[in-house]
């Protein structure tokens, strides 16, 4: 009996954590700004909170919501899911490439061309958006002409969709073509340029943005300002996204279930093995997260389990 509560009261405590890994605080409703940072890789980790943190600025009742980039490019398919959530938004989205010396480069070309007012900070750039391999070396010519038809017709789409200038647009996927500020805002690009989120505010306050076929007036002044931060969750995903370090988890992971194959009955290098493949999955958008945190309790209840049973 005491064996079976000391396994509940740990399970119940390992849960909490898990859980609160990805536990995103609800403020209160009511007039106000959504922020999100977009400071990162293109890749199913910053889309997850991307959509996150869409979804919470509807929920919370903001009046629009930021996304300020800074970020290289990434994943195509994490783009679409990027720009889909963009387009179907409920809610005015202005993407702001900010502070100066920040650049939406590739894959985030498209995400400030897919919201509802593109803004960039002086002193930044985007585009540079033709498509290469994960390590940015170049496809071979038949996949290349693909992929980069497919990207050419994607922007075009946004582009029309937002009544930005499709053929400059199009120039940064066909010719790699990047434009600063002045040079986005002249090609019609961009709507705006502004230093920071205060010149922001103050610029568009006033404007009318159509979404979903209905006019809305962004009113800015004494508007309260909240940013969506990554769950710790997040933060850590994040921080193991990296192509080098998600091979080096695949590869310890499959190394791992083979010793356990080789000698059966140590448990350690198979538990470790179904870990590192488990993270390594999550990262690369196979395995959504809330699966892989129940599996994760599963074998804790397991474990702890055998553990009570034979101790050591």
């Amino acid at each position: 009996m005491t064996r079976v509560l000391v396994i509940a009261i740990i399970t119940l405590v390992s849960t909490g954590l898990v859980a609160g890994w990805g536990l995103d605080v609800t403020e209160a409703s009511g007039p106000h700004a959504a922020v999100v940072s977009l400071d990162s890789v293109i890749d199913p980790v910053s889309a997850g909170y991307l959509s996150r943190g869409i979804d919470t600025a509807v929920e919370n009742g903001a009046q629009f919501i930021v996304i300020v980039t800074d970020t290289s490019g990434g994943s195509m398919d994490s783009t679409r899911d990027m720009v889909e959530k963009i387009l179907a938004v409920e809610i005015p989205v202005v993407a702001f490439v900010s502070p100066a010396g920040a650049h939406a480069s590739s894959a985030g070309t498209f995400i400030v061309a897919a919201a509802h007012l593109a803004a960039m900070a002086r002193a930044t750039n985007i585009g540079a958006a033709a498509p290469v391999k994960s390590g940015g070396d170049d496809l071979p010519d038949t996949m290349k002409s693909k992929a980069t038809e497919d990207a050419a017709a994607f922007l075009r789409g946004i582009a029309s969709e937002r009544s930005r200038n499709a053929v400059a647009l199009e120039a940064t996927v066909v010719s790699a073509t990047s434009y600063s500020a002045i040079e986005a805002l002249d090609e019609g690009i961009i709507d705006l340029i502004a230093d920071d989120i205060e010149d922001l505010f103050s610029k568009i306050n006033g404007q009318t943005i159509a979404v979903r076929n209905a006019d809305v007036v962004l009113y800015t002044k004494d508007l309260d300002v909240r940013e969506i931060d990554r769950t710790l969750l997040e933060r850590f995903l994040g921080m193991i996204a990296n192509p080098n370090i998600v091979f080096l988890l695949l590869s310890l992971g499959g190394l791992a279930i083979m010793v356990e194959l080789w000698t059966p009955g140590l448990i350690g290098p198979g538990v470790i093995g179904l870990i590192l493949l488990a993270l390594a999955f999550v990262v690369m958008g196979i395995l959504p997260v809330n699966w892989v945190g129940v599996a994760l309790i599963g074998l804790a209840m397991l474990l702890f389990f055998l553990e009570s049973q034979a101790a050591g």
